[in-house]
């Protein structure tokens, strides 16, 4: 506490007019705003997802539901978040081109949801998305050099594809954790409070209020969507909240200087850019499409090693919290930036080989299991015992039927 109170009295004026009230009520109204319509526009949305159809049927292993439940509620999501935008930013051209994209991405999710599209059309229009953004001017185009403190590495033209990467990545990245009740709006929630924390501390008014009306979207949602769920937030949600995180991580973070520019944003988006990396290892490694879904996330591994929905949930909010909170202290302070994010690292590393290792042992005993099951199965009735001798049976087409 005594290290961060010193570098918010050293810092610029900017955070000492937050920290004074000069913007924090700012950044609370962005909240109450983005909570308020949100909560109340999930019951509406709810009610048009049932009449457009855009229902999650569960169809095979990886859902965790047993019921239709409808989907598209990151809609509600969506309208909190830009009536708090529109009435409390000052709309310059990144955040219009923020805007915009957004509004693609919003549009392909409830396609999406209804119709549930081909991954390489939602690929190509994720792309278009991240480029309106790019061109608006919400690119990456210089890097602090880590290694030094007074170089730093123009990208020139290749920021346009590392934007456009970064964006679809933390894009899908996000959405291929939404397989949970309250996962990713949870996580998301943490995430964004995390941005708006070091937005304020370094003295990024815009971006913090932007964050602010995405967490308050988030919260406003979230009593609907914890287990048991009422209201999936859909692709819809999930891609939205994706594509704002890393299209203002782009505003904010990346043009912080030294080592922080290159950990900060990998430490408060790290649980879903670690899950969509492994994924796509694991698939390449097996030789299938990377795009291919499976039940192999991190939350699938949870609950195959016996926890529960809210307790794999749980668990997850907390890797995600304490990433959150490394990123927030290597903002603040100097001391010891390597050691942080090597503990913070190593802490995500170890939970990981944990998960990773139970799933296995998990798998082993499910296969130990099941030719005990088959061996402990009663076999057909046969006839009722008889005084008379009975001849030798002829083979049984039923049990032909069952060997095949």
């Amino acid at each position: 506490m005594d290290i961060l109170l010193e570098t918010i009295t050293t810092n610029d004026h900017g955070v000492i007019w937050y920290l004074r009230g000069g913007g924090v009520w700012q950044v609370l109204l962005a909240l109450l705003i983005a909570a308020l319509v949100s909560f109340a526009a999930t019951p509406l949305v709810k009610v048009l997802s049932v009449k457009w159809g855009a229902i999650d049927v569960p169809k095979d292993d990886r859902r965790m539901h047993d019921h239709p439940i409808p989907r598209m509620g990151g809609l509600a999501i969506f309208m909190g978040f830009l009536a708090a935008v529109l009435l409390l930013v000052p709309l310059d051209i990144p955040k219009k081109g923020m805007l915009l994209g957004s509004i693609v991405i919003v549009i392909l999710g409830v396609f999406d949801d209804k119709y549930a599209l081909s991954a390489r059309l939602k690929f190509v229009v994720q792309i278009i998305a991240a480029l309106i953004a790019a061109f608006a001017g919400n690119r990456v185009t210089v890097l602090s050099n880590p290694f030094s403190s007074s170089s730093v590495w123009q990208l020139g033209w290749l920021s346009w594809p590392v934007t456009v990467i970064w964006i679809v990545a933390v894009t899908n990245a996000v959405n291929l954790i939404d397989g949970l009740d309250g996962l990713a709006c949870g996580v998301s929630t943490i995430s964004s409070t995390t941005m708006l924390i070091i937005a304020l501390l370094v003295s990024e008014t815009d971006v913090a209020v932007v964050m602010a009306a995405l967490a308050g979207a988030c919260i406003g949602f979230l009593p609907f969507n914890f287990n048991p769920a009422n209201i999936f937030m859909g692709d819809t949600g999930a891609t939205f909240l994706g594509y704002i995180m890393a299209t203002m991580s782009v505003q904010g973070m990346f043009k912080m200087a030294g080592l922080i520019s290159f950990v900060v944003p990998f430490l408060v988006l790290g649980l879903p850019i670690f899950d969509v990396t492994f994924a796509v290892i694991r698939r390449v490694s097996h030789g299938q499409n990377p795009m291919t879904p499976d039940r192999g996330h991190i939350h699938h591994r949870l609950i195959d090693m016996g926890f529960s929905q809210k307790q794999a949930v749980g668990v997850l909010y907390l890797v995600s919290a304490i990433l959150g909170l490394s990123a927030v202290v290597l903002t603040v302070t100097n001391f010891s930036r390597a050691l942080l994010f090597l503990i913070a690292m190593g802490i995500a590393v170890l939970v990981a080989w944990q998960v990773f290792r139970g799933h296995e042992k998990a798998l082993e005993k499910q296969r130990s299991a099941a030719p005990e099951e088959r061996a402990e199965e009663p076999g057909p009735a046969g006839p009722e015992p008889s005084s008379a001798p009975a001849e030798a049976p002829a083979d049984s087409p039923e049990e032909e039927k069952d060997d095949g």
